[in-house]
């Protein structure tokens, strides 16, 4: 295996499969799946997963909603994401702990770095939920800087198309695929990878970012082995 230690970063949207809303178990348990095997193949995996299926508290925001409460609520969004992500890997025999960054005794563990470090060199899956714990901090950037603190190899974000491209090529089918892309050039492109305070904290810690479809079996295994999938940042 390439890498030693990953941290995925799953979006809210990516665990709704076909729904408009929600949670559809069926690509969960799919994800699951992925994980299981790159974890039994001695990768130790630390993930992070959005709200946006559930709540997103810019969008609410939107509508009228102070945006700090806006925001916790979509901290406590990723927090049920992570327990159906936690359920469908236990329920496959792989062992698991969340932690989130509210304090909710009753369903996880609060975040404490070397105790997920622990759980993570004993052969334990680490979920983190609730973002950094702080409104106007995206779960991208929780993923940024889980991933630093828990000195991971690289950020892997999951998503449904297969890379960064040009343009959203869902939208327009002439946009070209990035194989490989700098930190300045995602900057000065303006392009749509992470938020910028995500991307700031990989580009001064020299943590690389790969961009890939999640949705397609066997991508995650692929590039846990160092296949070039996706598109790299760095």
């Amino acid at each position: 295996m390439k890498y030693k230690r990953i941290l995925l970063k799953l979006s809210g949207e990516s665990l709704m499969g076909d729904k408009q809303y929600g949670i559809d178990n069926t690509r969960v348990v799919q994800y699951a799946r992925e994980i299981k095997a790159v974890f039994d193949a001695g990768v130790e995996i630390a993930i992070v997963v959005g709200g946006g299926n559930i709540f997103r508290g810019l969008s609410a925001e939107k509508s009228g909603m102070e945006r700090a409460q806006a925001d916790y609520m979509g901290m406590l969004a990723t927090v049920i994401n992570c327990m159906a992500l936690q359920n469908a890997l236990e329920t496959i025999g792989t062992p698991t702990r969340l932690q989130s960054a509210i304090k909710m005794e009753q369903i996880c563990e609060p975040f404490i770095r070397r105790r997920a470090m622990r759980h993570l060199e004993i052969g334990r899956i680490v979920i983190f939920g609730a973002g950094t714990g702080n409104p106007y901090f995206t779960t991208d950037t929780a993923a940024s800087l889980r991933a630093i603190e828990i000195k991971a190899d690289v950020v892997l974000k999951g998503t449904r198309v297969d890379g960064i491209y040009t343009a959203d090529p869902e939208k327009d089918p002439t946009a070209q695929k990035y194989e490989e892309i700098s930190f300045q050039e995602v900057y000065a492109k303006g392009l749509n990878v992470m938020d910028m305070t995500a991307i700031t904290l990989c580009q001064e810690n020299k943590l690389p970012i790969i961009v890939f479809d999640m949705n397609k079996p066997g991508n995650f295994m692929k590039i846990a082995n160092g296949e070039a999938i996706g598109t790299l940042v760095r």
